[in-house]
């Protein structure tokens, strides 16, 4: 009967109800038509689905004039950082992250966020604070230390950096993702690097240092000096822009005093800087950290293309006879030169005696403008007759390589 009473009285305060009174029709209320109770009298069982309704607390009528259920208030917490990243060279340590624009509940944020850098051996360690910044939502996050002393000795270990993001009353969302390094001693730095331009590339050797405790392999960094061209027209035949910054990993041989490397993705008439580290690479939770030493000097070259091509191979000489309107001749051919930066080709010839005593001396034979393919005809010879040839290959920059293997041939006399 309590609960009857309740219900009548919280019919009556929110004006959904039916007033029954023998063959008395029914009223509904504005409020109850725009809730959708599409009756027009009012039924017993119609009374007590409303009663029902009224009892279990208007289940199913929020948003009809009944307040809905209530909402935890929002903390204003901002968004974990997510792409936090570490690097270590020698004993310092660089960190990169970025900001997030937006708190736990999508909200953008306004003013600059407390953050806090910090950093831990292990899971059991509180993460202890090394820096707290401030910086804007979006903005691009950085922080660099100098490890403590009793961090840059002993054996390589794993070590966590975390940023956290903190509101104004204390609190955050958390850590964000873990950014590991290798605590420990760094490796010895690499000594006596040096750099010479050849045909094949920039060869590159430098001092092999004390044997480590510990895998370690010889990093190579290559910059571009010269300014990157204007950007050439798009097409089938461009050459693909080459990079400013790039990476040699270079493995040392066992027992060598020197170590060397030879890069041949170079391009002629660019200037590069070389500098090299040597890395610590130990494998932690199943992914492969490195641990670099200290960086060296900077070495320049500047790669020009003084090279001649190489020497042409396979030349052969093979003499035709006057016959049938044809005239005398001897045709010559040799192998294609495989390097790209090969023009042309020349051709030289000398008499010899038939005492194949050799003769006179060496004369070009082919004209001003280069012969471009494997071949060619002189025409120029007499019967009972022996010549020798030699033929070199000319490059793209002038230059002309030794000549090649001599080929003998003698015309036939009629």
């Amino acid at each position: 009967m309590n609960k009857g009473r309740q219900a009548g009285r919280w019919l009556r305060r929110n004006q959904k109800y039916c007033i029954l009174s023998g063959s008395r029709r029914s009223r509904l209320s504005l409020e109850s038509r725009r809730c959708g109770l599409n009756v027009s009298r009012c039924t017993l069982s119609g009374f007590a689905i409303a009663l029902a309704a009224a009892l279990t607390g208007g289940i199913g009528l929020a948003g009809c004039g009944l307040p809905a259920a209530p909402q935890p208030p929002s903390l204003k917490l901002p968004a974990q950082v997510t792409d936090l990243s570490a690097t270590r060279t020698g004993s310092q340590v660089s960190l990169t992250w970025t900001m997030p624009k937006r708190d736990t509940n999508k909200v953008l944020l306004k003013g600059k966020v407390a953050t806090r850098v910090c950093r831990r051996g292990n899971t059991a360690e509180v993460c202890a604070t090394v820096a707290r910044l401030e910086l804007g939502p979006g903005a691009d996050g950085a922080f660099m230390e100098t490890l403590p002393r009793d961090l840059t000795a002993g054996a390589p270990r794993a070590l966590d950096y975390f940023v956290e993001l903190i509101n104004r009353r204390g609190r955050s969302a958390g850590l964000s993702n873990p950014a590991t390094v290798l605590a420990g001693e760094a490796p010895a730095a690499v000594e006596g690097l040096s750099a010479e331009v050849r045909k094949e590339g920039v060869a590159l050797h430098w001092t092999v240092g004390p044997p480590e405790p510990y895998p370690t392999v010889v990093r190579l960094e290559r910059t571009l000096e010269t300014p990157p061209a204007k950007k050439a027209a798009p097409g089938p035949l461009a050459a693909p822009a080459e990079p400013v910054e790039q990476n040699l990993l270079v493995q040392p041989a066992a027992g060598q005093l020197h170590g060397g490397a030879l890069d041949k993705d170079i391009r002629f008439g660019e200037t590069y800087a070389y500098r090299a580290a040597r890395v610590a690479r130990l494998a932690v939770g199943g992914k492969t950290l490195d641990l670099d030493g200290p960086i060296s000097a900077p070495v320049q070259v500047e790669a020009l293309d003084v090279f001649p091509p190489a020497v042409p191979v396979g030349l052969a000489a093979v003499a035709t006879p006057a016959e049938d309107g044809v005239s005398r001749s001897i045709d010559l051919s040799w192998q294609p030169d495989a390097e790209s930066d090969v023009a042309g080709y020349a051709v030289y010839r000398r008499e010899i005696a038939a005492t194949r005593v050799t003769e006179g001396a060496w004369h070009r034979i082919s004209p001003a403008a280069l012969v471009v393919g494997p071949g060619f005809h002189d025409p120029n010879v007499q019967e009972g007759h022996s010549y020798e040839y030699v033929v070199t290959a000319i490059g793209q920059n002038g230059r002309e390589s030794e000549r090649s293997a001599p080929a003998q041939e003698s015309v036939p006399e009629p």
